[in-house]
Order: structure tokens, then C-alpha cells, then sequence
């Protein structure tokens, strides 16, 4: 999982795809964060993302950093827990501006029974569960 965390941030950007109804949506996100030995993501509750993984909770998040990408698919969990809150926005100290730990619109989901798959054209792919 180490390693998942390490490309998506040095990505910076990566690209979450969800489903609303029978329609992919696919959006970039910025946010990537190991706590407690899980990976997480940050949204508001009030977004159409918040409610589409509520609705669905299965993702895929897919970066790519010039030479190689990485797909992981998995099922989002949200996580209300204000320590939780907290830590992500404690790594993304911007984000202070618009969410705190203990508003009712910040939310913070772990992503379980996760595979990333990291992919080249020149080398095998290298399969991750976590």
C-alpha cells in the first residue's frame, strides 16, 4: 500500500471514477492520505461525488506520471471519525480554508478489498492488494 501512496502523490493529480445510475463519472482529485494503515480520499459531503460513492460505493482511481499508471479499484468506506478528518487535513493544510474535522460536510473514506495495478508499455504489470 506503501507504494500506491507514494505514486498517487507524486502524481499530485489522480482521476476518480464512480457511477451515477448507469453513468461513469469520472473527476480529478488531489487528496491521498495513509492513515492508520488505510487510503484515503477527501470530498465534501454536499458534492454529487459524496453521493454517488454513498449510492455505490465501488471506485477506480487511475494516475498516470509520464512513464507509467497505476488503476485502483476497490470500494470506498467512509470514515466520520474526527481523528480521521483531522490527519487528512493536517497533510493538506490549504484545504483548512473550506473544511474542518468537525464540520458535518467533510468526509473522508478508506478504500478496502483494494487491487492497484501499475502498468507500463515496456514492463509487466505489478499487481497490489491491500
Amino acid at each position: 500500500m506503501q507504494e500506491v501512496y507514494e505514486f498517487l502523490k507524486a502524481c499530485g493529480t489522480y482521476y476518480l471514477a464512480t457511477v451515477e445510475g448507469d453513468q461513469p463519472r469520472v473527476r480529478p482529485f488531489g487528496t491521498i492520505d495513509l492513515f492508520e494503515d488505510k487510503l484515503y480520499i477527501q470530498t465534501g459531503k454536499v458534492k454529487e461525488v459524496s453521493k454517488q460513492m454513498a449510492a455505490n460505493p465501488k471506485v477506480e482511481i487511475s494516475a498516470f506520471n509520464g512513464q507509467n499508471w497505476i488503476r485502483v479499484a476497490g470500494t470506498a468506506v467512509r470514515d466520520d471519525r474526527v481523528e480521521a478528518k483531522a490527519h487528512m487535513l493536517d497533510n493538506y493544510p490549504d484545504l483548512k480554508a473550506m473544511y474542518s474535522a468537525e464540520d458535518d460536510n467533510t468526509e473522508v473514506l478508506y478504500i478496502k478489498d483494494a487491487t492497484a495495478t501499475i502498468s507500463s508499455f515496456t514492463a509487466e504489470p505489478k499487481v497490489i492488494k491491500f
